[in-house]
């Protein structure tokens, strides 16, 4: 009983803290469909690519974390008046250009295991409310990732300015709730906690 006392110390000093503990948890409802995309009627039109702002992701298991996130994704912000609540968001993000800080885990990243890219090429969000939370903003939408489609809630940082739209998140998912399920292997499991990181810079629209 003693040995087994001064052991487990070692035991939990071998596990590495989950990124996601420090991140808020995004809120997930139900949604049985992804909504059409509709720019707020007389909003000023801002442009998300990939060539400005980055989406990227944190994943954890047992004894580590990995880095990573897509290098292809395209989108548009339309805004009235200057007001990030009277505004809409939508991305489309090409799935079979995920990357990450281990070239193995992006072949792996790619098969059924994860995203499954061949089946399911691409993951898109499309904003349905923008509220005003203290110095925050509350940024609800309908997430299709692994051909599910989920409701999300997330806090986020929006500036507006006429010649840009600048966003900046961070929050984590479940990524069972996408169907999403390997577990890794018994002495290294993978947890389901997903941090992610959206740096968004939107010109505006020439």
């Amino acid at each position: 009983m003693h040995r087994i006392w001064l052991l487990l110390p070692l035991l939990f000093a071998g596990c590495a803290e989950n990124p996601a503990d420090s991140k808020p948890s995004a809120v997930v409802s139900t949604a049985t469909a992804l909504p059409t995309p509709v720019a707020a009627a007389g909003g000023k039109k801002y442009t998300i690519s990939s060539d400005t702002s980055k989406v990227e992701w944190v994943g954890s298991k047992v004894t580590g974390k990995h880095d990573g996130g897509f290098k292809k994704f395209s989108g548009e912000i339309s805004v009235v008046d200057g007001d990030p609540t009277r505004s809409s968001v939508a991305v489309e993000i090409d799935t079979t250009s995920v990357f990450a800080d281990d070239n193995d885990l992006v072949d792996h990243l790619k098969t059924g295991d994860f995203f499954e890219v061949d089946k399911f090429p691409t993951a898109k969000f499309v904003s349905t409310g923008i509220t005003k939370d203290g110095d925050k903003y509350q940024m609800a939408g309908d997430l299709e990732l692994h051909g599910t489609v989920k409701g999300i809630t997330f806090p986020a940082d929006i500036t507006v300015a006429p010649d840009q739209v600048t966003a900046r998140a961070e929050f984590s998912i479940n990524r069972f709730d996408w169907g999403i399920l390997y577990k890794g292997k018994a002495d290294n499991l993978i947890r389901k906690e997903v941090v992610i990181k959206l740096d968004l810079n939107a010109p505006a629209t020439p």
